[in-house]
């Protein structure tokens, strides 16, 4: 998506209609359109933007379109947002995964999930509250704030 191409359709046409368009664009593609991206389209500029976003992220990115898509359905796995995943593997399987690999990122994100799981439970029955703070204040993995 041309960032400078789109601003310049929105300048002409305004966002409703380009809003419109990208919703026909995604249907082409992917044979549907995600519920998020319909009500998104309720405030263009919400959806706009955030395709503008994606773009950005997507085409400038260092990884192949299908590794996007794998890692897209393994986060959607382990948040558990079963939209995300089948419109993930769908993508995916659009772009030349296999079955193999689907279900492998799958394993993988339930592998770090349930690690997720039991490391703040862990922290808590050692009477040690997860603190959010303690990696961005560099305090390490291997510590909590309690400990000292």
């Amino acid at each position: 998506m041309d960032f400078e191409k789109v601003l310049t359709k929105i300048g002409e046409r305004g966002s409703d209609a380009i809003a419109k368009e990208l919703l026909k664009e995604i249907e082409a593609e992917y044979g549907r359109v995600p519920l998020i991206f319909e009500r998104m389209a309720e405030r263009p500029e919400i959806l706009i933007s955030h395709l503008l976003y994606k773009g950005a992220v997507v085409e400038t990115s260092q990884l192949e379109p299908k590794v996007i898509e794998l890692i897209s359905l393994a986060v959607g796995a382990a948040l558990k947002c079963n939209h995300c995943v089948e419109y993930h593997m769908q993508s995916a399987m659009a772009k030349g995964a296999t079955r193999a690999e689907i279900l492998e990122a799958i394993l993988i994100a339930g592998l770090l999930a349930n690690s997720a799981v039991l490391a703040d439970a862990y922290r808590v029955v050692n009477g040690a509250a997860p603190c959010p703070s303690c990696d961005l204040n560099g305090t390490g993995l291997d510590k909590t704030c309690s400990d000292k």
